[in-house]
């Protein structure tokens, strides 16, 4: 892997987080929060692949939850959100269907994992939540993917 893209992973990395918890609002019903997270790691995927999308959306994911003070979390949102990364960034060339399949895995993920923490019922009222930051991240990312594909301000080759 070239020094540019190390850097421009570990760049979309400390955005995402950072765009994370600027804005974070909490979800009683599962002790959570809805953040922008999703925007990030759908704006790497759209734009650099499923690999790069997958590191961004484990290392922000992981991040977020230890300096939000949910390190409980950490090891679910690193394979949630690494998941979501690749599976968005591998169906790319199709935008809604891939942010579709990125949303699927999400919500479906922190459903599960939150059964797994407070039970089935905290697990079905997460979905609610899981889809609202899913919704904010499809519009922030999908109008930010377009314009930077447009302009050319972000090189989509490697060299």
């Amino acid at each position: 892997m070239s020094t540019k893209k190390i850097t421009r992973l570990a760049m979309l990395t400390a955005l995402t987080t950072a765009l994370s918890l600027l804005f974070v609002l909490p979800v009683p019903q599962t002790k959570g929060v809805v953040t922008l997270c999703e925007a990030g790691i759908y704006t790497t995927a759209l734009l650099l692949g499923g690999p790069s999308g997958a590191i961004v959306g484990s290392l922000s994911g992981g991040m977020i939850d230890f300096l939000s003070g949910y390190p409980e979390w950490a090891l679910f949102s690193i394979l949630i959100h690494g998941c979501q990364g690749y599976i968005t960034g591998r169906f790319r060339h199709y935008p809604l269907l891939a942010l579709c399949l990125g949303s699927v895995t999400m919500i479906l993920g922190y459903a599960a994992a939150t059964t797994i923490m407070f039970g089935f019922g905290a697990g079905i009222a997460s979905i609610l939540s899981n889809s609202v930051q899913n919704v904010f991240g499809i519009l922030v990312a999908f109008p930010l993917v377009n314009y930077l594909k447009r302009t050319q301000k972000f090189s989509l080759n490697e060299r």
